[in-house]
């Protein structure tokens, strides 16, 4: 495994794991308001993540693994 993909796909991973924490910070009831914050930096981080690897994918495209 190089470490391209690894970057690609921790990257993903952390995507993910950010929008999903994300999510369920603004979905879940009854908790307390500082996570309804907690949940917006990290839709915002997820949303940053995202544009990073659509931008490392494109600027990654003509290196040889």
């Amino acid at each position: 495994m190089s470490l391209k993909f690894f970057h690609i796909g921790f990257i993903g991973f952390c995507t993910v794991f950010s929008l999903g924490f994300g999510a369920w910070c603004l979905l879940a009831n009854g908790l307390p308001s500082m996570f309804s914050l907690m949940g917006w930096m990290s839709v915002i981080g997820g949303i940053a993540l995202l544009i990073y690897w659509f931008r490392f994918l494109k600027k990654s495209k003509d290196v040889i693994i």
